[in-house]
């Protein structure tokens, strides 16, 4: 990497590598039978450079010609992309050293994570349910280095096991994750309540639709959060799209909501000490008490609005999930909330009535930047007198980020890693509910 770096530094003001590989096991299980395992590793290099305040991009799964991939990096510069930002010089002795990784994660073999997704499976059986088991390793090793000196390395193990029921004749189901850095066995509450809520959903059920009190599932959070992060970036901002760009300062939530991105915490699985721009991360206060506190930045868009990067520069997209094939852009990868003070079984023990948001269809759809979603539950289940009583069917539910975060009633105790971050469950007031 090394000899590249200085090779790029010929050819252009500013250099940055990120080198990525990847180790992986995968074993999925259908209607509880093994359908597949998969063993791989992953390799590759990015090359950002940045001539004349142009950006060039190039990246390579095998890096037999470093100077192919450089000239790819140059030929891209055509695209006259602005890159009027400074890649940063970043000491790694001054950065926290976080626990991310567990050497344990090597020696997990397909045949272990086989029989713990027969262990699923067999307490699931009962149910009857058509079952879908997966787990997963990875075990990954990154560097970041570039012209000004910063040479940055992480190393993160993660462990991941799913199930889902899904109910008969119908593509909606009740599904549970869990993550470790480590092999953990997944928790017998979590398969427990699964199966519970399963024979609970097999009772179908008619509501009235109209206003009503919703409780977003941790699982399901991410369609809101997909909105409140759109809302809070500073390309959002930049680009004029965002409805809270100008109320910094202001209340724009209840004051039960306290919302921030953390990497440093380790206690859950790849926790970062600097992002995929080699910037230093932070525990950043994005709504505290309903108050907007701040937007997040990576180093384009800081430069852009006269700022600093907040280390939330990321290599995601919303469809693509090669971080090579990625450039740096501003991303919530950590998001948390402050919980509350119930558990998600006392907040539905104290519903009178209302329904539970188990899984959501079209999370996508609707005006992302300006807060409104309109999605399918898929399933709902409806809570009366502090019981779920069974599944509704055919429900639509629809609203505004910014007007239902205005009307939240509780946020659970409880916490669970999810696909955006560390989530509770939220019970919402007042949200539009349509069945057929």
């Amino acid at each position: 990497m090394e000899e590249l770096l200085k090779m790029a530094q010929k050819k252009a003001e500013q250099v940055e590598i990120f080198a990525l590989d990847q180790k992986f096991n995968e074993v999925s299980f259908e209607n509880a039978q093994l359908h597949e395992i998969a063993t791989g590793y992953r390799s590759g290099v990015s090359l950002r450079i940045i001539k004349d305040k142009k950006l060039g991009f190039a990246y390579t799964r095998n890096l037999i010609n470093p100077e192919e991939l450089i000239q790819n990096a140059l030929a891209s510069l055509v695209g006259n992309v602005l890159a009027e930002y400074e890649l940063p010089y970043t000491n790694a002795q001054e950065l926290p050293k976080l626990d991310t990784y567990d050497e344990s994660i090597e020696e997990i073999t397909s045949t272990q994570m086989v029989k713990e997704c027969e262990r699923v499976c067999d307490i699931l059986k009962p149910s009857g349910a058509e079952i879908f088991v997966w787990a997963f390793t990875y075990s990954n090793n990154l560097r970041i280095l570039n012209h000004r000196g910063t040479d940055l390395h992480s190393k993160s193990s993660l462990f991941g096991i799913g199930a889902k029921l899904t109910f008969p004749g119908t593509a909606a189901g009740i599904y549970r994750m869990w993550f470790a850095k480590k092999f953990e066995p997944m928790p017998d509450n979590l398969i427990n309540e699964l199966a519970l809520l399963y024979q609970i959903g097999l009772k179908e059920v008619k509501i009235t639709p109209g206003k009503m009190k919703v409780l977003f599932m941790p699982n399901d959070m991410y369609t809101l959060n997909w909105r409140f992060m759109s809302g809070t970036s500073g390309k959002s901002v930049y680009e004029k799209i965002s409805p809270i760009a100008e109320k910094l300062g202001e209340k724009i939530f209840s004051e039960k909501i306290t919302i921030y991105d953390d990497p440093l915490n380790d206690q859950y699985p790849q926790a970062r000490a600097f992002d995929d721009e080699g910037v230093k991360t932070q525990k950043l206060i994005l709504v505290e008490n309903g108050v907007l506190k701040s937007f997040y930045y990576d180093l384009n868009y800081a430069q852009k609005l006269g700022t600093k990067s907040t280390g939330n520069g990321y290599r995601t997209g919303q469809w693509e999930t090669d971080p090579l094939a990625l450039k740096p852009t501003p991303s919530l990868e950590y998001l948390q909330y402050k919980p509350g003070e119930k558990t998600i079984a006392e907040i539905i023990a104290n519903l009178d009535r209302g329904i539970i948001i188990e899984g959501a269809l079209g999370a996508h759809s609707g005006n992302i930047p300006n807060g409104d979603f309109s999605i399918g539950a898929n399933p709902a289940l409806y809570v009366e007198n502090g019981e779920i009583v069974g599944q509704v069917k055919d429900v639509m539910v629809a609203g505004n980020i910014y007007e239902i975060y205005k009307n939240v009633i509780e946020v659970s105790k409880d916490t669970y890693p999810s696909s955006s971050g560390v989530m509770p469950g939220i019970l919402f007031d007042y949200v539009t509910v349509a069945t057929k």
